[in-house]
């Protein structure tokens, strides 16, 4: 009886065991050789119908050849010696598309898509032009754990090139429960798939329910701690990813995460539990290419800090000194060409370096009569009568316009100079509004201190300038107050309601207003983490629909550069603003600067 019961065991273990997420018998070539004649029929039942393969290794197949000399093993290991004949993969067939796609996601996670850029467009046009659900309920528990991977992928790389790809592309697994258990009970093997899942819910649009639960179904898995340490392939990108939102993170450092980590190019695919695609090639490419953009951006910051010499904003005596940190954001946030886009940077720090200079001589230095003379000097454009630190920061804002303006005449044969005139003047007139405010002790509406404060974050006149220079196309007319694109205005209001966040405490010891200041008195039964919690929602609502219209090209006709452009400058507050004020801080960045800008790659060698 004990015999008959070990044996039975024996069995069950053999047919319904898992190694590394997949039955036992994917294995059979290891197998003890007693267990061949006893279990002959078992294994032969077990041989797929349609290609006469053991789970489509061929390796078990050949095992199981020997063992049932079955014609139609025979004939899949004879095809697959013909279709393979300098080497026989893990597993075959191999699904190409999503070998593809994983090699597009390596390109970009490298920072090496720009130069595939019309080949990577070519390969996901098809992919979205020739795609087709597929039945998983006919598919065994591994091949639907490798469909989710490659349908996971496929959604995050065709949404963030701009297709239209609906979530149900991938969320089905929510509606399968053996998918959800098995993902579940086999983390420690299926992390790199359930990454792929959480990764694509980064990409989601206003009322997409189902992206919203498998964000919530990843998130939980992998945040597993006994599962995620140094032995666990893409380890730290896992805690990475945790830790800091896709919003608050920056290409060019991504970049460097991604081609230092010696696994970031592995893939998971059926019994071959991770393979590497092209390896050492494309991590020394990438390697190479990071320095020389390092190197041009070292040149471009050298450039920088001698401008903010000339026009004595270094050492003007008081606010914030962020030459690097401006310099820094423009050159990590942006996949613009190193070569051909150095003025580009350079402008859009300027722009931060003269917002934080007068914005500080607004809230902290100016005299209520300087501040008037100042904003009144912009206006007119005209600052002869200036004195003293408005003369120095008008002088400056002049000479960044001039610029600004002559780059876009030289590219597009036309003068704008007024339109970026009207859009300072107007940042302007929003920090002398905000000034009388404090100095007044007006508590203004909700409405009306949003209506004033998405202007005076500025990151509209950061970023409008700048996509001018990026398209020739862009329509002017965007460029008038009071009629910017909703993706501007969504842009200003995120980056308010961060700021907001983040310098609440510091606003209210002042005596000045912000909204979660002006939430918490409308509301009487708010405390300040009720009041946080509300405009953290509101920030949710409107990222979301901002991530849409920057993604998807029916919902603005501004050109996709100058869109790619306003989430660079949306990724760059996000950055700034992600759970406490880094901008302030004097020690913050120093890491993430060092790393992009100086420090040498580390590549660690493949074993």
């Amino acid at each position: 009886m004990e015999h008959w019961k070990s044996s039975y065991q024996e069995r069950e273990l053999l047919l319904d065991g898992r190694c590394n997420g997949h039955p036992l018998l994917a294995y059979l070539e290891v197998f003890p050789l007693k267990l061949y004649a006893e279990y002959k029929e078992d294994i032969i039942e077990q041989l797929d119908d349609l290609d006469g393969s053991l789970f489509q290794s061929p390796s078990a197949t050949a095992a199981a050849f020997m063992l049932s000399r079955s014609t139609r093993c025979l004939a899949y290991l004879q095809s697959l010696v013909q279709r393979c004949p300098h080497g026989v993969p893990q597993i075959y067939p191999l699904n190409e598309e999503f070998i593809k796609l994983s090699l597009v996601n390596i390109m970009d996670n490298f920072g090496l898509g720009e130069y595939f850029s019309k080949e990577i467009d070519h390969f996901l046009l098809q992919i979205h032009k020739s795609y087709e659900s597929e039945d998983v309920k006919r598919m065994p528990i591994w091949s639907k754990v490798d469909q989710l991977h490659k349908d996971s992928l496929e959604f995050r790389l065709l949404r963030m090139n701009g297709f239209n790809v609906s979530p149900e592309s991938f969320c089905w697994f929510l509606n399968d429960e053996e998918t959800q258990d098995h993902l579940k009970t086999n983390i420690e093997h299926v992390f790199l798939v359930v990454l792929s899942v959480y990764r694509a819910t980064d990409l989601i649009f206003p009322g997409e329910s189902d992206l919203e639960k498998a964000k919530e179904f990843s998130r939980k898995l992998l945040e597993k701690n006994e599962f995620i340490d140094e032995k666990i392939v893409l380890s730290s990108h896992i805690k990475h990813e945790m830790s800091t939102p896709w919003m608050a993170r920056l290409k060019h450092l991504d970049h460097r995460m991604w081609i230092e980590d010696r696994d970031s190019n592995v893939i998971s695919i059926g019994k071959a539990s991770s393979i590497r695609i092209h390896a050492d090639k494309l991590t020394r490419l990438a390697s190479r290419n990071f320095e020389i953009r390092q190197a041009v951006y070292r040149r471009e910051m050298e450039d920088l800090i001698k401008w903010v010499k000339k026009w004595g904003l270094n050492d003007i005596g008081f606010g914030r000194e962020k030459t690097t940190y401006c310099y820094f954001a423009a050159s990590s946030s942006t996949s613009l060409p190193f070569d051909s886009a150095a003025n580009v940077r350079k402008l859009m720090a300027k722009s931060g370096i003269l917002i934080t200079v007068a914005d500080d001589f607004f809230d902290e230095e100016g005299s209520p009569d300087e501040l008037e003379a100042l904003t009144e000097a912009v206006l007119r454009w005209e600052g002869k009568e200036l004195e003293g630190y408005g003369k120095i920061i008008f002088k400056a804002l002049e000479n960044h316009i001039r610029e600004t303006a002559e780059t876009y005449r030289k590219q597009h044969g036309t003068d704008i100079t007024n339109h970026f005139r009207n859009i300072w003047g107007e940042t302007f007139e929003s920090w002398l509004c905000e000034a009388k405010w404090s100095k007044k002790g007006h508590i203004p509406s909700m409405e009306e201190y949003l209506r004033n404060g998405i202007i005076s974050t500025a990151a509209h006149t950061i970023v409008l300038p700048i996509s001018c220079l990026m398209e020739s196309c862009f329509p002017q007319h965007k460029l008038k107050p009071g009629n910017y694109d909703n993706i501007t205005t969504l842009l200003m209001t995120i980056t308010r309601l961060l700021n907001d966040l983040q310098s609440y405490q510091k606003e209210r010891e002042q005596g000045k207003i912000n909204s979660v200041l002006l939430n918490m008195r409308s509301h009487c039964s708010f405390k300040i983490e009720d009041s946080i919690a509300y405009i953290e929602k509101i920030i949710e609502s409107k990222r979301r629909e901002f991530v849409e219209y920057v993604l998807m090209d029916e919902l603005s006709d501004l050109p996709k550069p100058c869109k790619d452009m306003h989430m660079s400058v949306c990724k760059v507050f996000d950055m700034f603003f992600n759970k406490k004020n880094r901008y302030d801080s004097d020690t913050e960045m120093l890491q993430d600067i060092k790393k992009a800008l100086y420090d040498p790659v580390n590549i660690r060698r493949l074993s």
